[in-house]
């Protein structure tokens, strides 16, 4: 394992596209691309609690980043001339804004709200508020209820099948996804024990690597909740994302967490990007380029 930048914020929502690693900066309230020397170049500036993003398929460069704003309670766009248009409203969904984001290779935004205020702490009993939302052709509407604190999500290469991490649940939650984007079929994908997930991503073995930010790992998983491969680290795992020319370093967003309640007010951050070496390429989305 190798540091590949220190010092910086809460990141989180690594996303190989391009032939570079992007990530967000919570902290700075931006999205910036890393280049070869290790360096972040912002790319679009956003100050938004959560900030995530992802990519559409086939659509080259920057033009094709869609960010979820919590701001806003919206998708917006990056223009070619780097302002920011709007994608989708979000509002009429909840009061709250968006968590995480995953655009699969037909083009389908699935975005899914954790339906609380996280800064104020979570309300009593199961929290099971949290939503996925399918956004096409600009019209939003909740596809998957009843999930507890949603967070990272993963969809398959055939366009299959969407992951979504339950982290309040400690598990991995799948649904079948119909040609329309609608989704069904919903089943425990893994059951994680104790274990909180956070960002996800998939290989080409159809394995999940999650982060977790509580037990300072990240791990792979096999359905059924086999544990293939751990990685410890000396900090919380936000996300990770699997890139790499040939798609086979997982990259990792880390740092010391505070808590919820102090998430707001602390400025003390010590965010990394760590690289490992893995033997089983990513697949899927987030991370693939193109439909083909």
């Amino acid at each position: 394992m190798r540091t590949l930048l220190s010092g910086l914020g809460l990141l989180e929502s690594p996303r190989w596209h391009d032939g570079r690693l992007w990530v967000a900066d919570w902290t700075a309230g931006s999205i910036g691309r890393i280049d070869g020397a290790g360096r972040v170049r912002t790319v679009v500036e956003h100050k938004s609690l959560p900030l995530c993003f992802d990519f559409l398929p086939d659509v080259p460069g920057g033009e094709a980043l869609v960010l979820a704003s919590s701001a806003q309670r919206a998708l917006l766009r990056l223009s070619a001339d780097g302002t920011l248009t709007r994608y989708a409203e979000l509002a009429s969904l909840s009061p709250h804004g968006p968590n995480d984001i995953v655009i699969d290779g037909r083009g389908n935004a699935y975005v899914n709200n954790v339906n609380f205020d996280f800064a104020a702490g979570p309300p009593a009993g199961d929290i099971a508020p949290g939503f996925v939302a399918l956004v096409r052709a600009g019209t939003a509407r909740i596809v998957a209820a009843d999930l507890s604190f949603p967070n990272g999500m993963a969809v398959t290469p055939d366009n299959a099948t969407l992951i979504v991490a339950e982290s309040y649940r400690h598990r991995l939650t799948a649904f079948d996804i119909a040609p329309d984007g609608s989704l069904s079929n919903r089943r425990v994908w893994a059951e994680l024990g104790a274990h909180s997930p956070d960002g996800i991503c998939l290989d080409r073995d159809g394995a999940v690597w999650y982060a977790d930010v509580g037990d300072r790992c990240c791990v792979r998983v096999r359905e059924g909740g086999e544990v293939a491969d751990r990685i410890r680290l000396d900090r919380g795992a936000f996300a990770c994302m699997l890139g790499g020319d040939d798609r086979a370093t997982l990259f990792v967003v880390a740092a010391h967490w505070p808590g919820p309640q102090r998430l707001l007010r602390h400025t003390d951050w010590d965010g990394t990007v760590l690289a490992v070496p893995v033997s089983v390429p990513g697949a899927g989305w987030p991370g693939r380029v193109s439909a083909g």
